[in-house]
């Protein structure tokens, strides 16, 4: 059994920096293999994935952090990382961390907002 728990979320103004971690319980044989994964959800929208890495590094982002955000982990500490640049209102949700095949956290708010 995997558990994972977010942390990092926020208050910040537009053009500022976040970085989210996620820690995972279990065994570092399981969660090293696992492919990571950042989603959000805002307000009246449905979940989107931010940003994924897989268990040889290779990262994925969605179309609208491209270039701001980079998702990054510390397979020892079992830590993934969403590092977020040049924050905008629109990137304002939920931020999910989630581990194959269906582990998720309970989330963690960032709002971004003058």
């Amino acid at each position: 059994q995997v558990q994972l728990a977010e942390s990092g979320g926020g208050l910040v103004q537009p053009g500022g920096s976040l970085r989210l971690s996620c820690v995972a319980s279990g065994s570092v044989l399981i969660t090293s293999v696992m492919t990571m994964a950042w989603y959000r959800q805002a307000p009246g929208k449905e979940r989107e994935l931010v940003a994924t890495i897989r268990s040889d590094g290779r990262v994925n982002y969605g179309d609208s952090v491209k270039g701001r955000f980079t998702i990054s982990r510390d397979k020892s500490k079992k830590m993934v990382y969403l590092q977020m640049t040049n924050l905008q209102p629109e990137d304002t949700a939920v931020y999910y961390c989630k581990g194959s095949p269906n582990y998720w956290g309970q989330g963690t708010q960032v709002a971004v907002s003058s």
